[in-house]
């Protein structure tokens, strides 16, 4: 009976068409700062609003414009189209410059994790300072992962969300390659073969990796 009531009462209430939930969005997204999940909107928007579906119209809708409808990790955001971010370099301020072993260190973290410190400077052949740590913690393109289920339980590293939107990315698997990483000078020849593994070459025996890898984490 409550089962029906309840059906009952959320008939009375007819979901926006499509197109005003699509503007909805749009207006969400652009008055945020952070990105926003589609949970958020579908709390923000009128019941019977579907979120997730007023998103793929709208991302289509800005393919080929200036600004772009762009999923961060498991949220959205509108950001500038990539081949126009030369647009905004002059209203830039570098705040501070990473070190060389700082963007070693967050590079690993990025193509590697979860890592440990250890694996770290087993890749990069010299020590991780606590500082360097710090400073990508600080800024918040790292966290802490799990602990791997090893001798002393190490804790593990993992890039964050506002790494992937600092650099317009979706997820990890965005990273540039080898080639590209050389090829924009951000990168020499001296880190060890295979440090860095090229997106996209073997996909499926890393993701074998990760899940026979699973049971030396723990949540």
């Amino acid at each position: 009976m409550p089962e029906e009531i309840e059906s009952k009462e959320e008939s009375l209430f007819e979901a926006p068409p499509i197109a005003e939930q699509e503007r909805m969005c749009e207006a969400i997204l652009f008055a945020s700062a952070e990105p926003v999940s589609v949970k958020e909107l579908n709390d923000r928007m009128p019941h019977g609003c579907d979120a997730a579906e007023a998103l793929a119209h709208l991302r289509k809708r800005y393919e080929g414009r200036g600004v772009r409808v762009t999923k961060v990790g498991d949220a959205w955001a509108m950001r500038t189209a990539p081949d126009l971010g030369f647009l905004m370099q002059k209203e830039m301020v570098e705040t501070r410059k990473l070190s060389r072993a700082a963007i070693e260190t967050l590079a690993i973290i990025a193509y590697h994790q979860p890592v440990t410190r250890a694996e770290i400077e087993e890749i990069r052949g010299v020590s991780v300072s606590r500082g360097t740590v710090d400073q990508l913690l600080e800024m918040e393109w790292i966290r802490f992962g799990r602990r791997k289920m090893t001798p002393g339980r190490p804790v593990t590293f993992v890039v964050t969300p506002e790494f992937l939107d600092q650099f317009g990315l979706e997820n990890a698997r965005d990273l540039p390659g080898l080639k590209e990483l050389r090829s924009a000078g951000l990168l020499e020849n001296r880190p060890p073969p295979g440090s860095m593994p090229k997106l996209g070459e073997d996909e499926d025996a890393e993701e074998e990796a990760t899940e026979g890898q699973s049971e030396l984490f723990e949540d």
